[in-house]
This record gives structure tokens, C-alpha cells and sequence, in this order.
């Protein structure tokens, strides 16, 4: 069920002292304040530096107004958001996103060792980054959406507000009597996320008012079902072996294959097969009949090839390749 903020914030205990990503907007303002006053003198705020815009700077600006009353500390970092030839802008930015809340816990992990930061992505998020996966006809990874928590490099990531409705957000900020800035790229219609926002969701609400709760129960439906076949996968790995075998790949039925490569791919490499190169990883497994058959295929931003008996990965591009695993 959807909560309201003061609900959500009840239930919300990170270990502290607790980094809150900050850019300036109404959600991330709502959860700033919200958490200095559960938690005064704890919180600090972490805000990154696109430079995709002219206002960037006085993002910052207004930023560093609303912390200094609040006594809490701003950390800023610029980045080099813009998207790589293939990328979606919007994943250039969350990638550079987090790369730079990473890089500012290790520059001043002597003055306060974050385990924490918060990050005010709510109800109305996580519907259209279902309807997104949808849209380009992801799997279970993609239907799971976003999860309320998780870790990466060391820091617990916390979305306190996914069971809030951005509306809910923003009328409990309207009572706090605090300003936050507008990003006109997220009126910008020419991104999907920002048309499903503006013309889907208010669709939805007349004919589903209760959407945001069954969606988010489809992502959690869809969560677990990806956990188990992680953990198929990983049974599968250990018994194949890794590097993985082309005989032993062999042996597996499709689905168990392609599961197995996918996890293999993931864990060992960070790397994500599209479904095309995926059904050809597996049709050149399956031709591999004599040892001399060779195999070699471009997959994510590297390449599948095969050596001797088993199958490797390896980005050129890297300075010091996964040959080894």
C-alpha cells in the first residue's frame, strides 16, 4: 500500500551519519528536510554537478542557501554527464551520478565515513521505470524496477519514498515553506520518462486509481522471480565452472544456458548481453562440435570468444582485460 511521507519516514532507520543526494528539486528537498529534522546534526548532502546546463551553477548556489540554515554540510562534484554514442542521456546521468557519490565518500571518508545515502525516488518513479522497461522489453532485471535498498561499493543506498506518491512528496513540502528549484529538462517532453510522467500517469489514474500499489506488487513478483534464477544460475556456474566450459555450457537446456551466461556476463564482468547477442552467444555454443571451431562475437562493450575448451570475455578497450576469469 502507498504510505504518506511522515509514514515512510517513520519506518525509514539508516545507520547513520546518513548522505541525502541533493540536487535542488522538489523530492530531493522534501527528503533532505525530512531527514535533518529526524536526525539533526547527522545528515549532509551530496550534490552532483552535471554541467549540462547553464543553471548548473546556480543549482549549486541554491543548494548550498537551503543547507546553511539547516547546518548541514553540501558536498558538491562535477561530472562529465554526457551521453557516449548507443547512450541514452538519462543513463549517462545516472551513471555519473553515482560514480560521483562514490567518489566523494572516498575523498572525505577521514572527515565522515558515509554508509548511507538516501534518495528521494517515489511511487510515481518506480511506475515509469516499469513502463520504461517495458517499452523496450526488458526482463525480469528490468520488471523488477528500482529496489528500496541495496549496496554498491561499499555504501547501503536507501529510496525511502518508493511507496510515496509524488504528489504526497510535494504537498508535504508545500507545508514546510522551504523553495526548491525546477530542472526544465524534466518538463522536457522530448525524453520518454518525461512523457509517460505528463501523459501516461494521469491515464492510468483514471483508469487504475490504484496502479501504483499493483505495479509496485508486479515489481516485487518480479524481484523474487530474478532472485531465484540468480541463485539457479549460480548453482549452475559453480558446477560448470568459470571460466565456463563449452562442453559443460552444452549440457544445459536453453534456458539454464542462457540464464547462466547472463549471471557469468553480469558478475564477472558488469556487462549486460542485449537479447540479440545473446541468441547468437548461444546458436555459436551450440555449432561448436570439433576443437577447432572458432567462436568470437562482439557482446556488451567487449567480446565472447572461445579458448581452448572453455569461453572468455575480455574488453579491449581496458588496460587490464578479464582474460582471467
Amino acid at each position: 500500500m502507498t504510505q504518506s511521507l511522515s509514514q515512510a519516514m517513520a519506518g525509514f532507520e539508516p545507520t547513520l551519519p546518513l548522505a541525502v543526494a541533493f540536487s535542488g528539486g522538489a523530492d530531493s528537498t522534501a527528503l533532505l528536510l525530512a531527514c535533518v529534522q529526524k536526525w539533526p546534526g547527522q545528515v549532509l548532502a551530496l550534490h552532483v554537478h552535471h554541467g549540462l546546463q547553464a543553471a548548473a551553477d546556480d543549482f549549486v548556489t541554491h543548494c548550498q542557501r537551503i543547507c546553511d540554515p539547516l547546518g548541514v554540510p553540501l558536498w558538491v562534484k562535477e561530472v562529465d554527464a554526457r551521453a557516449s554514442a548507443g547512450q541514452s542521456p538519462e543513463d549517462a546521468a545516472r551513471r555519473a551520478r553515482y560514480k560521483a557519490f562514490e567518489a566523494l565518500a572516498q575523498e572525505n571518508k577521514a572527515q565522515v565515513a558515509i554508509q548511507s545515502i538516501a534518495i528521494a525516488q517515489h511511487a510515481d518513479d518506480q511506475v515509469e521505470t516499469l513502463l520504461l522497461a517495458l517499452g523496450r522489453g526488458a526482463g525480469l532485471p528490468g520488471l523488477s524496477a528500482m529496489p528500496a535498498r541495496w549496496h554498491r561499493a561499499g555504501i547501503t543506498y536507501h529510496r525511502p519514498y518508493l511507496r510515496v506518491s509524488g504528489a504526497d512528496v510535494r504537498a508535504w513540502l508545500a507545508g514546510q515553506g522551504i523553495p526548491f528549484v525546477t530542472d526544465p529538462t524534466n518538463v522536457d517532453e522530448r525524453y520518454t520518462r518525461n512523457r509517460i510522467r505528463a501523459q501516461v500517469l494521469p491515464a492510468l489514474q483514471r483508469c487504475f486509481p490504484e496502479f501504483r500499489d499493483t505495479f509496485a506488487r508486479s515489481c516485487r513478483h518480479a524481484a523474487q522471480a530474478q532472485e531465484l534464477l540468480a541463485e539457479v544460475a549460480a548453482l549452475d556456474l559453480q558446477q560448470v565452472g568459470v571460466p565456463p566450459p563449452i562442453r559443460a555450457l552444452q549440457t544445459l537446456s536453453p534456458a539454464r544456458q542462457a540464464n547462466a551466461l547472463r549471471h557469468w556476463l553480469q558478475s564477472c564482468h558488469q556487462c549486460a548481453p542485449t537479447a540479440a547477442q545473446l541468441d547468437e552467444l548461444m546458436r555459436q555454443i551450440a555449432a561448436c562440435q570439433t576443437r577447432g571451431h572458432a567462436l568470437h562475437l562482439k557482446v556488451a562493450d567487449g567480446f565472447c570468444e572461445r579458448r581452448g575448451a572453455c569461453l572468455h570475455w575480455y574488453n579491449p578497450g581496458l588496460l587490464t582485460s578479464n582474460h582471467s576469469q
